[in-house]
């Protein structure tokens, strides 16, 4: 199933400490690519909150990849989750 995780900052985090936990994200980010967990990574455009597009068995397991990344541990941020299923609206419309 593939997921899109939203990220965002928690009001309470210190801004100070996302740059002490920048490595180990993205090693353990990178981890999860060579896994084929995690599929595509961007940044919005208009704010440096982070976009991945996962491939998880199910929400509950996106929850559980995300909350174990270092920044989320150390409670600077957390994601909305989102679970994408395929767009049928072309079938729809040749039917």
């Amino acid at each position: 199933m593939k997921i899109l995780a939203l990220e965002y900052f928690l009001p309470s985090a210190d801004p100070d400490l996302l740059d002490a936990y920048q490595a180990a994200q993205t090693r353990r980010m990178l981890d999860l690519m060579r896994a084929g967990v995690l599929r595509e990574v961007y940044l919005r455009a208009e704010q440096q909150e982070t976009v991945l597009v996962l491939e998880c068995n199910d929400v509950n397991e996106a929850y559980e990849i995300l909350h174990a990344l270092p920044k989320a541990q150390a409670g600077l941020i957390a994601f909305e989750v989102i679970p994408l299923s395929p767009y049928d609206g072309f079938v729809q419309l040749l039917e």
